[in-house]
């Protein structure tokens, strides 16, 4: 019997769903990251920036660099040098590493011009494969793999962008992904990340991301760190309740 967890997560990946992908608490800024079309760019300097912050507060970044100039252009963030990306992240405190996050962004926006022609798009577009698009993801400067597959998830399951295949795609184990498997029974109590990713592969071969979402989302809805609302859980008659 198929994993209730992937059951769920399989019939949302084949309903794809209008509604913009919330990154952030704000219609404007949550536009410009959900425009692919457009601005690309704003979507990838974002997944770089998510680490050891809230993810809010990381996925605003390149919108709150550009947001007096209120043009999301990939132009305008090729005018801004290494210099002036060090005052607006210091001014503005817009990460917990004010000193190196900037160079990783300027060195993205350097990397996003010189290999894909200043269109982040080409990073995904024609159909590729999974792992290739992970591997362009981990050539950016600062990039693991964690976000790197993060980040390829997220254009797969949620965005719909079009791969040759999904297997390259994996879970990205955070606090709330790693305590639903635990709880769920999938993996054991002291199991580490690779356990978590492997666990995920075991359970969806084709594509073992696919489960990422919803296990977060159960996680920040009712798995919660304390006081878990069991009784409403969309997995509840399938968990183990390892508390």
């Amino acid at each position: 019997m198929e994993n209730l967890l992937s059951q769920i997560a399989k019939e949302r990946f084949s309903k794809p769903t209008s509604q913009l992908v919330h990154f952030v608490d704000d219609d404007k800024a949550n536009a410009i990251l959900n425009d692919l079309d457009n601005y690309p760019h704003v979507y990838v300097l974002a997944c770089l920036m998510d680490r050891q912050i809230k993810a809010e507060r990381a996925w605003r970044i390149p919108y709150e660099i550009l947001i007096e100039e209120n043009s999301f252009e990939f132009s305008n963030y090729e005018k801004l040098n290494l210099n002036d990306l060090k005052a607006i992240f210091s001014q503005k405190n817009l990460h917990r590493f004010n000193n190196t996050m900037p160079e990783i962004f300027h060195r993205a926006v350097v990397d996003i011009r010189r290999k894909y022609d200043g269109n982040a798009a080409n990073i995904w577009s024609d159909k590729p494969s999974s792992a290739a698009v992970v591997y362009r993801f981990l050539e950016f400067n600062g990039s693991g793999r964690k976000i790197s597959t993060m980040a390829v998830n997220i254009l797969a399951r949620q965005f719909q962008i079009p791969f040759s295949d999904y297997y390259s795609i994996d879970i990205s184990p955070d606090v709330h992904i790693i305590r639903v498997m635990k709880r769920m029974g999938l993996v054991p109590k002291n199991a580490d990340n690779d356990m978590v990713i492997y666990k995920a592969r075991e359970l969806n071969p084709e594509f073992p991301g696919i489960i990422d979402f919803s296990c977060w989302e159960i996680g920040r809805k009712w798995c919660r760190p304390r006081k878990p609302i069991c009784s409403e859980c969309i997995v509840e008659r399938d968990c183990s309740k390892i508390i």
